[in-house]
């Protein structure tokens, strides 16, 4: 059974009160115990999910996490998921619909678990991608056009993935390959 460190729910219960801010709009008190009590609630279903191993080396993710870079990780996702979404939107306005669908593989050398799972979201939350499969160090993406997995082949996305957890920077993605395209089917 894992150990929880105080830390750790305090950055859970503030950021699911942020999203709840967020999500509601409304900043009133009837408004923020509602949050509260919601929160909590899910913090209390989540609790014993979160006493369970689910990997080898898993440890407490929050001790490890760069909080200073955070803001802008999420400012520049954003911005992917924009231009990706404008990219995504070209090619299906076009009336010749120039679709090249791929399915690539690799591998990545993260210093922990949650760096996969951060980057296998970060690629399905940006239009015209979708994390298919993670087993171990090796991903499996689809995607819609080549543009599509440019970030990821050329190491750019998962860079900026490894800056949540380090300052050392080394190469991410290894082995890559695209082992099915539209024109193999």
């Amino acid at each position: 059974m894992k150990s929880f460190s105080v830390q750790s729910v305090i950055v859970s219960f503030l950021t699911l009160m942020g999203f709840w801010y967020i999500m509601s709009g409304f900043f009133d008190v009837t408004h923020t115990l509602m949050g509260v009590v919601s929160v909590s609630i899910v913090m209390a279903i989540n609790y014993k999910l979160k006493a369970f191993s689910f990997y080898e080396n898993e440890n407490d993710v929050i001790k490890e996490l760069r909080f200073l870079y955070m803001p802008w990780y999420f400012i520049w996702l954003i911005w992917q998921i924009i231009v990706s979404g404008i990219e995504v939107a070209k090619i299906l306005l076009s009336p010749s619909l120039p679709i090249k669908t791929s399915m690539v593989r690799f591998k990545v050398n993260y210093p922990n678990p949650h760096a996969k799972m951060i980057l296998g979201n970060s690629i399905t939350l940006t239009p015209g991608t979708l994390t298919v499969d993670i087993n171990g160090d090796e991903f499996i993406v689809h995607a819609i056009s080549p543009a599509s997995f440019e970030g990821i082949a050329s190491d750019k996305m998962p860079k900026q993935v490894l800056k949540l957890f380090t300052n050392e920077m080394h190469d991410v993605v290894s082995d890559f390959e695209v082992i099915l395209s539209k024109e193999e089917l």
